[in-house]
């Protein structure tokens, strides 16, 4: 089993897809890699030592806030909190003049149902602007695609009727999930953007998934150098609506 999972780790990388969802008990993340090895046996529990009550961390409590919500490939597994892509894109954004928090707010081996569980804290904290990138997991264990989208849907809802702006990162899973399922898993992001009028970032991992010297040994979770790409990546969606098209800084 121990194997099985590590294959389904690397499909960005090495293309090793050996085992198949009906398999995987794994969140996309191997125990010896997740620091809550609880999530092997529960399928959207939130890890432990996640704490939902307090606030969000801020370092300036004046801008407004930009909140990178998501699973680990937000947190930043693998790398410093300096180099995961939230941090890295409040420096792109800090740069090009937008005067902005991002908050990172994301948790290793967080589902959609998991993160539907965090909405309310996350408003708690008063967001300007929201970027979505979870189901990924949900996908890896195989969950029917209508609970996703579904918990998904009610995750931006709550946002939307909160008055934050949602922006939406699109995610893959590895082809030995079928067809069928692999190819409706990618859809259901475009479906969602389309029906709820979001901005989408087509593929979060653009240009950075099966490139070797940009993925950790893990063959999922970027590198410093992989996240810099991300972070261009959402970016190129989030600067035409913090500029509202004149490409001068908006919104603040």
């Amino acid at each position: 089993m121990h194997t099985c999972i590590l294959s389904v780790l690397v499909f960005f990388c090495l293309g090793i897809w050996g085992c198949g969802p009906e398999e995987s008990a794994s969140p996309g993340l191997s125990e010896s890699m997740n620091p809550s090895s609880d999530l092997s046996d529960s399928r959207d529990q939130i890890p432990v030592e996640t704490s939902l009550s307090g606030p969000l961390v801020r370092k300036n409590k004046t801008l407004p806030k930009i909140v990178a919500f998501g699973d680990s490939l937000t947190a930043g597994l693998g790398v410093s909190s300096e180099e995961s892509y939230p941090a890295q894109l409040e420096k792109h954004l800090q740069e090009r003049g937008f005067h902005y928090e991002v908050v990172n707010a994301g948790v290793s081996g967080d589902t959609s149902a998991g993160g539907l569980r965090r909405v309310e804290w996350i408003l708690k904290n008063q967001p300007t602007v929201v970027i979505l990138e979870l189901g990924v997991n949900d996908g890896l264990r195989g969950l029917p695609l209508e609970q996703t989208y579904a918990n998904l849907r009610s995750i931006i809802d709550r946002f939307k009727n909160a008055g934050v702006m949602v922006i939406l990162a699109g995610m893959r899973i590895p082809p030995n999930y079928g067809e069928a399922y692999t190819g409706e898993f990618f859809d259901m992001y475009k479906r969602l953007a389309k029906e709820l009028s979001l901005p989408l970032i087509p593929f979060l991992l653009e240009g950075v998934a099966a490139q070797p010297g940009l993925n950790q040994a893990d063959g999922v979770h970027p590198t410093a150098e992989g996240y810099t790409i991300v972070a261009q990546n959402v970016f190129q969606t989030l600067e035409p609506l913090l500029t509202n098209g004149t490409g001068h800084p908006a919104m603040e």
